[in-house]
């Protein structure tokens, strides 16, 4: 079997599926921890953002290919799920939901627009100013003015109000779509309980930080 009539497949695209989202849980993680550091000094804050920002490896290669993956994984989403449910359709006149399923799993298309209107959001909030500032304006360079346009864009609490549900919503999509990526890569069902308690806590732990991290802005501001 060729690698395309595998990519063609409904397993294949389960698969691709999967590995954008592991692909963006990656970036998900390095993005925490770079905000996170907001919190503990805005020295450290500006260092970071001032080298992800200025760095061509990553303005260049990694930001695009990143742009990719989300897009990617938005649409083979959105796909599955019109797939699925032109399959539901066709098998039953009157379909109520799969009564094995979850209710996050069963709704993961709400969940992930949910987390896709916030995304367009934080392109507004973030990058496209920052696209102003570096090649439109083009201001000087200010290694020193990334926390202060953070900590800016959250003196409103309805943005903070915003932020935090979106990534509620966030949580309840990495709660099944973490744990059910490593399923469809085919791991080994010994150490599927550990990687889904593990998933449990990153689902959550993670999703609470950046709240954390809004809220505290927010509150010190």
């Amino acid at each position: 079997m060729s690698f395309l009539s595998i990519i063609k497949s409904s397993i294949g695209k389960k698969l691709l599926m999967a590995l954008s989202g592991l692909f963006l849980v990656i970036f998900l993680t390095q993005h925490f921890l770079i905000n996170i550091t907001s919190v503990i000094s805005a020295d450290i804050f500006n260092a970071l953002s001032h080298f992800m920002g200025t760095n061509p490896i990553v303005q260049f290669i990694l930001q695009p290919i990143l742009i990719f993956g989300v897009i990617f994984h938005f649409l083979m989403g959105f796909y599955l799920e019109i797939i699925n449910y032109k399959s539901r359709n066709n098998r039953y006149s009157s379909y109520s939901g799969n009564q094995n399923a979850s209710w996050i799993s069963r709704n993961m298309i709400y969940s992930g627009g949910v987390v896709l209107l916030f995304l367009v959001l934080h392109f507004i909030d973030f990058w496209i100013p920052e696209i102003n500032y570096k090649y439109v304006e083009a201001f000087p360079d200010d290694p020193n003015r990334y926390h202060e346009e953070l900590v800016h864009k959250f003196v409103n609490p309805i943005r903070v109000g915003l932020y935090s549900i979106s990534f509620i919503f966030l949580s309840l999509h990495l709660l099944h779509g973490f744990s059910s990526s490593f399923k469809t890569i085919g791991v080994d069902s010994k150490y599927y309980n550990p990687i889904q308690k593990f998933t449990f806590i990153f689902s959550t732990l993670i999703p609470a930080g950046f709240i954390f991290i809004a809220i505290f802005h927010y509150l010190t501001g």
